[in-house]
């Protein structure tokens, strides 16, 4: 009598079932999420490493010459060699000024929306999970909040700010003042959403079984209740990083945000603005560029997660 011996079939990786599962599959099959992914990671990737990839440092002032100002990018005659997307009216490359401001926008942009999403989780959970005379006024507050644009609350807030510390005081902590005005302004969308997925959540078997173990209501909102709000979270996350690179883009274009001498996508348009006209198209036209796809790219991927996210949708 023969013995087999049984080899226990492997366990799969993590990145084998991520692969695997049904977004995994939903992404392979769609290729505008394919090449935005790719697009926004070659972005993405390029700004986060440009002390290693741009040849000029903008922030260092010896490597800056007022005498390089306004040349045009390579393919345009008068052209330097060394500028390969030319100048801008200070002298700076602008290939080095643009990694390093993308790489800007995109941590303001980042860092507003983990403000507003901390803002508006911890919201959202109590005015579902507590209900009552809470609920009603944290709702009454966001609904308040929506009935102002960002833009206003932010230009109104950062011009008392820049008045009452003056400009010097603003210019060295504009960072955290976009970061802050940008994340307030729009915490109800995280809120709203996730106040929704609490009621609906509290009712079920789960959430009583948890409460008969004696389990504390912190625990269950945040243990239980928040990781099955995640998907609505996630997409709202994607939609918004463009929202507020867009929002820093605007107020640095006002002059309410980043200042020249930190470049953003947003501060760098604004400064070729008055150069466009003038023949020195190229300042602000290149980064618009840019500032336009990164925005587009990352809306499409948000655009194809709240699809594969949404539990109405057939996924054949």
């Amino acid at each position: 009598m023969s013995t087999e011996t049984i080899t226990p079939r492997a366990e799969p990786s993590r990145w084998s079932k991520i692969v695997n599962s049904n977004m995994g599959y939903s992404f392979r099959r769609n290729p505008v999420a394919v090449v935005s992914l790719i697009i926004f990671a070659l972005i993405a990737i390029a700004a986060f490493f440009a002390p290693f990839i741009a040849p000029y440092d903008p922030y260092d002032p010896a490597q800056i010459n007022i005498m390089n100002s306004e040349y045009p990018p390579a393919w345009i005659d008068g052209a330097l060699p060394e500028f390969v997307l030319g100048t801008d009216d200070q002298g700076r490359d602008l290939w080095s000024t643009i990694l390093y401001g993308t790489r800007l926008s995109l941590i303001i942009g980042i860092c507003a929306v983990a403000l507003q999403a901390f803002l508006g989780i911890t919201i959202g959970l109590l005015a579902g999970y507590i209900g009552g005379r809470l609920d009603n006024l944290l709702m009454r507050l966001a609904d308040i909040q929506l009935s102002f644009s960002t833009l206003m609350v932010a230009i109104i807030f950062l011009a008392v700010t820049q008045a009452m510390f003056g400009s010097e005081t603003f210019n060295q902590y504009a960072v955290f003042f976009l970061i802050a005005v940008i994340g307030v302004a729009e915490w109800p969308q995280y809120a709203r959403t996730v106040r929704a997925t609490v009621l609906a959540e509290k009712k079920k078997e789960y959430v009583d079984s948890a409460r008969v173990l004696g389990f504390g209501p912190m625990r269950i909102m945040v243990r239980h209740i928040l990781p099955n709000s995640l998907s609505p979270i996630f997409v709202i996350s994607t939609v918004q990083v463009a929202n507020a690179i867009i929002s820093e883009a605007s107020l640095s274009f006002l002059g309410l945000g980043m200042p020249p001498s930190q470049p953003s996508l947003g501060s760098l348009i604004s400064s070729g603005f008055d150069y466009i006209f003038s023949g020195s198209w190229w300042i602000t036209v290149i980064p618009g560029v840019v500032l336009v796809v990164l925005v587009l790219v990352i809306n499409l991927l948000g655009d194809w997660m709240r699809d594969v996210l949404n539990p109405k949708l057939y996924k054949g």
